[in-house]
């Protein structure tokens, strides 16, 4: 009864934070495109616009309201404690250089850490249409458009040489000093292409592409990613191979290409 009781709050809970991190995502469309939308660049070099700093006090709006108690850390405005031993972690627009330049591939992330363990994940990515969403235990979900949800699967792909591979920029694979072993897993594999930010993982989820690989992640940037990519069935980890959120790093993969992709990888 227990465990039942615990599966049935936390299918609640992933409702509610399906449904705050649409709404977030939607709010991003008001401004997406905009010649007048408001730009500056952090002290790390990384854009963000007013419909970051919105989206972000708009999920932390809804989330202090329906869970007082709740700690939220956030790209924008930083950590709020809490006194329940639970922790939101957003990211109001992951892919905020797509979205400023009109690119359609950016999406909000949302995410509950309890007691340092991820347990819902959400990304939504409203220029597309589409939503992936995880609790622990009860599966991943991939909603495209205003349909009813289907199970999110990687793929079953398990040769490098038949897969997809997929990284989010050249850059971050110089700023993780990851160019040369990214180079020697992109010579193992069928196809590579350039996905960035979050939509690469989620292609991973929906076993569109095979492997994802980010060199330089924040927290806010991962820990969405970790019970979705698990729960449809794949990995998350850093890259060196170890399952965390926390790790500075991310590489998604379907599972069966996992140990294949962290020995190039080195």
């Amino acid at each position: 009864m227990r465990d039942a009781m615990e599966a049935s709050e936390l299918g609640d809970t992933l409702d509610d934070a399906i449904e705050i991190a649409r709404e977030a995502a939607l709010s991003t469309l008001a401004h997406f495109g905009s010649a007048l939308l408001s730009i500056r660049t952090k002290d790390d070099g990384s854009p963000v616009s007013v419909a970051d700093c919105e989206a972000e006090r708009l999920i932390r709006d809804r989330l202090a309201a329906r869970y007082p108690a709740d700690g939220i850390l956030g790209e924008e405005e930083g950590e709020t404690a809490g006194s329940s031993g639970r922790t939101w972690i957003l990211d109001p627009i992951d892919g905020t250089v797509s979205f400023v330049h009109g690119v359609p591939l950016f999406g909000t992330l949302l995410a509950l850490e309890v007691d340092g363990e991820v347990v819902v994940g959400v990304a939504s990515l409203p220029a597309i249409g589409e939503t992936v969403a995880a609790a622990k235990g009860l599966g991943a979900r991939w909603y495209r458009g205003d349909g009813a949800p289907e199970a999110a699967r990687v793929s079953e792909v398990d040769r490098l040489e038949d897969a997809v591979l997929s990284t989010t920029s050249h850059r971050g694979l110089e700023r993780g000093g990851q160019v040369e072993a990214y180079a020697r897993l992109q010579a193992q594999v069928a196809h590579e292409r350039g996905f960035g930010d979050l939509y690469g993982h989620v292609l991973v989820a929906t076993g569109r592409i095979d492997l994802m690989v980010d060199p330089v992640m924040n927290v806010w940037d991962n820990a969405a990613l970790l019970p979705i990519l698990e729960e449809a069935g794949g990995t998350f980890t850093d890259l060196d191979g170890v399952r965390t959120h926390r790790g500075g790093s991310a590489l998604s993969t379907n599972g069966k290409l996992l140990e294949a992709a962290l020995d190039l990888l080195g």
